[in-house]
């Protein structure tokens, strides 16, 4: 991707004064370090990541060092980290990724990320939507005897979210911190009792052996592993919604990223624990996605596992909502830069919240539910497929998209601090940033090269490239719009990752004679 000077070179965000427009800005002051990380935290899912992620890891992958992937990942993602909370502290959008690739690599670039974060952000939310049917289904099946189809109550979250999405965004991170703490308290309880109660191997640290990370499935272990890490990037989502943006926002990353990654190594090793090392592979296979609740059925009994299922639903809508206001957000920022048609850059109201982006976030999802409802029983008769579907299909499809963006953010970090001439006083950071996205890279291609594995389709299946092509196209045609923009709009395409400021500086044009 090339760099656009005539673009990297526009007024810095640090000393302008940002205009607050009417409606052109998110409301300030909205979020201190708590609701910011809760926030955040939420899209992590913690619960359908130790329930659904782990036990999928250890059997499609057979691999037994997962405590240690989380530990590799975490250590990359703060390397990652270092340069892209710098970068926080001189850009403030609700853009976020975008905004700091275009700053980096020019407007044209930040258009292509742009789309690729609208597409992506999307298919994570709405792929959520597929599992949380599903098991809400169950739930209905199993406590009150009565049959609903998944898509009844994925639309109903759909229209709650939507609600919700129009609100104060402090009332949200209210109601994703109560979901959030009670997630964790629950995963944290059963860890507690595999450590009390260890499987026949005992106490066991074979798990965070290098040794159990060799092998073939080792790059689609990590495909697997990094999609729980998905949520701490959002912190600058927030920005302009926060009253001390350079401080809160690396704050609530570094926060996150040790945070997951210390919980989800520990909650990944419990569950080797309370089946022993040799046998979690075999007992994941037989279990899969019950493996959770097998283990606390037999440990903490029957009440705490039913209430298990209950949590395990409402942490997806935990993550429904987080993923909600990132997309609302973005598709703010993208309206306010003429990236999408203005009216998606106006804010609603006295919530301040970006309620017509929320309007399209909702209309996506209800049209992908009700899209996949229809192919119900068709043409497998397997009533489960289009859920699944829904889920991984969204699912991977978001990841990489994240993977991507945040490659591309990390190459936009070196230029961004060299073009201003601070790669001295910036090196360590710059090393760290090139580390990490050589990682990343990586990782990508590993996702790619494996999407078969991810989405369950035959080797020989055309939606192996199908579906990761979904993130390219979205890359490619972003690019195209910003071509055209730098071409037929320039004034259009030098706002790109501005944000507010762009306005501010348009006012002041204006009084200047």
């Amino acid at each position: 991707m090339t760099t656009d000077s005539s673009s990297t070179n526009r007024a810095p965000a640090e000393g302008i004064s940002t205009f607050k427009g009417q409606d052109r800005a998110l409301r300030a002051d909205r979020l201190g370090t708590g609701g910011l990380l809760l926030s955040v935290l939420a899209a992590t899912a913690p619960l359908m990541v130790v329930a659904g992620v782990m036990p999928t890891t250890f059997a499609v992958m057979g691999i037994v060092g997962q405590p240690l992937l989380f530990v590799v990942l975490g250590t990359v993602l703060v390397l990652f980290s270092l340069g892209y909370a710098e970068m926080s502290r001189h850009v403030h959008n609700a853009g976020a990724f975008y905004a700091y690739i275009s700053r980096g690599l020019g407007g044209t670039a930040g258009a292509g990320a742009a789309l690729v974060a609208l597409v992506a952000y999307n298919s994570l939310q709405v792929g959520i939507y597929g599992i949380f049917g599903f098991e809400v289904s169950g739930l209905f099946a199993t406590y009150a005897d009565l049959e609903v189809a998944w898509w009844i109550p994925a639309l109903a979250a759909a229209l709650a979210v939507g609600v919700l999405g129009w609100l104060k965004i402090d009332v949200n991170a209210k109601v994703l911190g109560v979901l959030l703490v009670i997630e964790v308290l629950l995963v944290v309880v059963f860890d507690i009792a595999a450590v009390a109660d260890p499987g026949k191997q005992g106490l066991s640290l074979h798990a965070f052996n290098p040794d159990t990370l060799t092998g073939a499935g080792v790059g689609t272990a990590l495909c697997f592993c990094i999609a729980a890490f998905l949520g701490f990037e959002q912190a600058p989502v927030y920005a302009e919604e926060t009253s001390r943006p350079h401080v809160l926002v690396p704050r609530v990353m570094f926060l996150a990223v040790a945070g997951v990654a210390v919980f989800f190594a520990v909650s990944s090793w419990a569950l080797t624990v309370a089946t022993g090392p040799a046998t979690i592979v075999a007992t994941s296979q037989e279990q899969s996605a019950g493996l959770l609740f097998f283990l606390t059925e037999d440990r903490l009994g029957s009440t705490f596992t039913d209430v298990l299922h209950v949590l395990f639903v409402t942490g997806m809508f935990a993550a429904m909502l987080s993923f909600h206001n990132v997309v609302a957000r973005y598709a703010f920022a993208m309206g306010r830069e003429g990236l999408l048609p203005a009216a998606f850059g106006r804010t609603t109201g006295s919530s301040g919240a970006p309620g017509t982006g929320s309007l399209l976030q909702t209309g996506i999802a209800v049209v992908l539910v009700l899209t996949f409802a229809l192919t119900d029983d068709k043409p497998t008769g397997d009533p489960t497929a289009p859920v699944l579907h829904l889920f991984t299909w969204g699912g991977n499809i978001g990841a990489l998209g994240v993977i991507v963006l945040m490659a591309i953010a990390s190459l936009s970090v070196v230029v961004f601090f060299v073009r201003r001439g601070a790669a001295g006083a910036q090196a360590w950071r710059l090393v760290t940033s090139a580390v990490a996205g050589i990682a990343l890279v990586v990782i990508a291609v590993y996702t790619v090269k494996d999407f078969d594995v991810l989405v369950g389709t035959g080797p020989d299946s055309a939606l192996r490239w199908i579906l990761p092509g979904v993130i390219g196209l979205a890359l490619v045609t972003g690019l195209v719009q910003g071509a055209i923009l730098r071409t037929r709009a320039p004034e259009t395409h030098a706002r790109i990752g501005l944000g507010n400021e762009a306005f501010q500086l348009e006012k002041e044009a204006e009084r200047t004679p």
